[in-house]
């Protein structure tokens, strides 16, 4: 089994920032990817980015310019930082981990809130 634990939601005013993490632990080994979704209220859960294990990134258009997406292999540890965060941002957040013919992993979510 493999356990996501994320960090770094909050309350934030349009225009800040936020720093995402997500730490993986357990059976590790053969991970294709790590990233995020998110969930705005009352939507469905969106693809927000990933980053794959040779290292290529992929953010979604919505968010491109403004989310970038990094790891630290040596941790097993995805970031997302968030900047220029608008209220439409606001959303759950939750990181995966795909790994070769296994189901994907979720975390349980962090909650990040973009109001003034």
């Amino acid at each position: 089994q493999v356990q996501l634990v994320e960090s770094g939601g909050g309350l934030v005013q349009p225009g800040e920032s936020l720093r995402l993490s997500c730490a993986a632990s357990g059976s590790i080994f053969s991970i294709n990817a790590m990233g995020w979704y998110r969930q705005c209220p009352g939507k469905e859960r969106e693809w927000v980015a990933h980053v794959r294990s040779g290292g290529d990134t992929y953010c979604a258009d919505s968010v491109k310019g403004r989310f970038t997406i990094s790891r630290d292999n040596a941790k097993n540890t995805v970031f997302l930082q968030m900047n220029g965060l608008k209220p439409e941002d606001t959303a759950v957040y939750y990181c995966f981990l795909d790994r070769q013919r296994v189901p994907r992993s979720w975390g349980q979510g962090t909650q990040g809130t973009v109001s003034s």
